[in-house]
């Protein structure tokens, strides 16, 4: 199983995060409660940083070098936490491997280059 979904942050005007969620979800309420959940991870793990607008959720997916485009939703660094049970799956930024594994790492992803090394197991990224 792999593939990739983005979650708006949490409002009461955030209708556009709920685009394309019936492919993924049955269930809105547990969606919302992911969602939620996501976004509170985030600020428990970097509490200094501006909230995200949006964030990507990948399963198993490996991404060759790129930059990322658009503007980013309003951030101007992307921030990247890797999550469960496998190894290798280091992410490489302009050469420089990081292991991203319950370890979240910030990068500029519109300016600097950047892909995953392979892993084995499930890999879960939150961007």
């Amino acid at each position: 199983l792999s593939g990739s979904f983005s979650l708006q942050a949490p409002s009461e005007d955030a209708i556009f995060g709920r685009q394309n969620v019936s492919t993924w979800f049955d269930d809105l309420d547990f969606y919302e409660a992911l969602r939620r959940a996501l976004f509170e991870l985030e600020t428990a793990v970097m509490p200094d940083r501006k909230p995200s607008t949006w964030i990507a959720v990948n399963c198993n997916a490996v991404f060759s070098p790129h930059t990322d485009a658009g503007v980013g939703k309003g951030q101007s660094l992307s921030l990247i936490v890797g999550l469960g049970d496998y190894s290798g799956g280091e992410l490489v930024v302009e050469g420089s491997a990081s292991d991203i594994r319950y370890k979240p790492l910030e990068f500029d992803g519109w300016r600097q280059r950047h892909w995953t090394l392979p892993f084995h197991g499930d890999r879960f990224t939150l961007v």
